[in-house]
């Protein structure tokens, strides 16, 4: 009886101790389908894009990855959807882009609060 507890107890903290840390069987299977969605974005990708596309799109994502990423979910719902005719050139990658850079152009207002100041001068202290 007490073995059977101690092993209950060992299991329940054991349990505990994976849900703390994160079990090691799951961070697996979720490198395994985040490398699976990678891949599978790539082929996609690969047969939408040209060759000169492609590296123009890889050499954005080193410099501005949420905009890579942006065209990227762009380029593969088109190609779901059937809207691309034939692989995309660089040109037509470019002019995507300025769609994307359009769409999420970010427009800045400054505002200017002038403040009152009292001015020594302007009191006569006499």
């Amino acid at each position: 009886m007490a073995d059977e507890e101690l092993e209950a107890l060992r299991q329940r903290r054991l349990g505990e101790i994976r849900a703390e840390h994160g079990d090691p069987s799951t961070d697996l299977s979720q490198q395994e389908a985040k490398q699976r969605e990678a891949e599978i974005r790539n082929t996609i990708l690969a047969q939408v894009l040209d060759q000169a596309a492609r590296a123009r799109l890889s050499n954005l994502a080193l410099v501005k990855p949420d905009k890579a990423k942006a065209v990227e979910n762009y380029l593969i719902q088109m190609a779901r959807f059937g809207q691309l005719a034939g692989k995309v050139s660089e040109q037509g990658l470019i002019e995507i882009l300025e769609k994307v850079s359009q769409q999420t152009e970010k427009k800045t207002t400054v505002k200017f609060n002038r403040r009152k100041v009292l001015d020594s001068d302007e009191e006569d202290d006499y």
